[in-house]
């Protein structure tokens, strides 16, 4: 392991944003992990694929990319499987491991960006499955005393985009591997949500595997959202909102058109790149910056903007929200 210093993150975060950091670290194993750990550095950054982070500024920190590797299967049962993946593998890349090995459970969240060992942190989702359906523990390394601990799924106090580690427990433990538990036979398929069985129709398939919705979900991603490696973005920005039905009942009145996903008698989700659309952003540029033209909830870096750059348009899109639907959008995206 070597500290180098003054190491440009351009081509560690998704959005392309080029700041500097002080000192960084590539972590290829526990041990490693706890050598740097030992230097007692004063401030730290950890990265995992650089997915879910906006850099707004240099960072004066000693920068840690966690590229711990491995998966391997640690138990089987008639219908089941668990599988403990290290932090530094790159999740989609465990997707399609699981679908070769016919493992089911994970097809729904497929070419999501970023590696495993931060999904846990933000709990990721996509098409009606998050990773706390398939989530057995973790392990992590608490920062301070080096010691490893495992947390179960109760533990992790999962919520919509939510933890335990981005709450009470921000800043304090490094993921180092996570356990799944998935099926191997008959597989629980998830096909209600978004366009999953609109595409499935389209390719003629009646009766899907666990290949099939992934084939799906990666077509209906590639339709709408950006690839990081060719304009810079971290997928999703914001957080759909969560209103009251009988707030909704009120903006369904002045918006007949809105779009929600009914989560409960009380509770109504509100797509945000419905609400981004219509506040008039979906498509808009401002110089090399902006909102995807085929995906409201994506900004995007065509080339050369600040992380200042997409924070300040952030902020307007939010202020527009606010001022059209009295509803305040959350960032998903953690921005330093």
């Amino acid at each position: 392991m070597i500290i180098k210093n003054n190491i440009t993150l351009k081509p560690f975060n998704t959005f392309g944003i080029d700041v500097k950091a002080t000192e960084f670290a590539s972590i290829n194993s526990i041990q490693e992990l706890r050598d740097v750990l030992n230097t007692n550095p004063t401030d730290l950054l950890i990265l995992g694929g650089g997915s879910n982070i906006l850099l707004t500024k240099d960072v004066e920190a000693l920068v840690l990319q966690i590229n711990l590797k491995g998966i391997s299967v640690i138990s089987r049962s008639e219908n089941s499987v668990q599988i403990e993946v290290a932090a530094g593998e790159n999740w989609h890349e465990l997707v399609c491991w699981c679908l070769n090995e016919n493992f089911g459970g994970l097809e729904n969240l497929s070419l999501i960006p970023g590696n495993v060992g931060t999904a846990p942190i933000q709990n990721i989702g996509a098409y009606g499955v998050e990773l706390k359906d398939s989530f057995v523990s973790c392990e992590a390394l608490n920062i301070k005393t080096k010691e490893l601990r495992t947390f179960t799924k109760e533990e992790c106090q999962f919520g919509y985009r939510n933890s335990i580690f981005k709450q009470e427990l921000k800043g304090q433990y490094i993921i180092t591997s996570v356990v799944f538990e998935l099926s191997n036979q008959e597989h629980s398929l998830k096909t209600n949500y978004g366009a999953i069985e609109t595409e499935l129709q389209n390719y003629g398939i009646k009766t899907p595997t666990i290949q099939d919705i992934s084939k799906a979900v990666i077509s209906i991603r590639n339709s709408k959202l950006p690839d990081p490696k060719t304009i810079g973005n971290s997928g999703s920005f914001f957080k759909n909102p969560v209103v009251t039905y009988s707030k909704f009942e009120i903006l369904q009145t002045l918006f007949p058109q809105i779009q929600h996903y009914k989560i409960s008698t009380d509770v109504v989700k509100i797509p945000a790149g419905w609400l981004i659309d219509t506040a008039g952003f979906k498509g808009k540029t401002f110089g090399n910056f902006g909102v995807h033209a085929k995906q409201a909830l994506v900004l995007v870096n065509y080339g050369g903007a600040s992380g200042m750059d997409i924070l300040n348009l952030s902020i307007q899109i939010q202020k527009a929200v606010k001022f059209i639907f009295d509803i305040d959008l959350e960032t998903e995206v953690n921005i330093l």
